[in-house]
């Protein structure tokens, strides 16, 4: 049996739905994935904010104005004088002889 005019035709439309959920389908996914990457972003930013802050404060908690008096009020350490300082001479390796 051959098919008539009317099967065509519905062929062709579920052909035709067939691509648009297709194509619906594709939007959808690559929205949510927009949407994903957008959020990822975002999260992005603010962690690379809250690193900045967190080394800013690093830096300042690591600075001679912080140390120092900390280590004056908690240790008794004091800054030594010029007479205090002790260089010790470093004694130079000999010379290898190559033959």
């Amino acid at each position: 049996m051959r098919p008539k005019g009317r099967h065509w035709v519905l062929l062709w439309l579920l052909i035709f739905l067939g691509g648009a959920v297709a194509v619906v389908a594709r939007q959808t996914a690559a929205l949510q994935t927009a949407r994903r990457l957008h959020d990822l972003r975002e999260e992005r930013r603010s962690l690379e904010a809250r690193r900045a802050e967190l080394e800013r404060r690093i830096r300042l908690a690591s600075s001679r104005q912080i140390l120092v008096p900390m280590a004056k009020r908690s240790f008794g350490l004091h800054e030594p004088a010029d007479s205090e300082f002790v260089l010790f001479p470093v004694p130079l390796a000999p010379a290898e002889t190559v033959p």
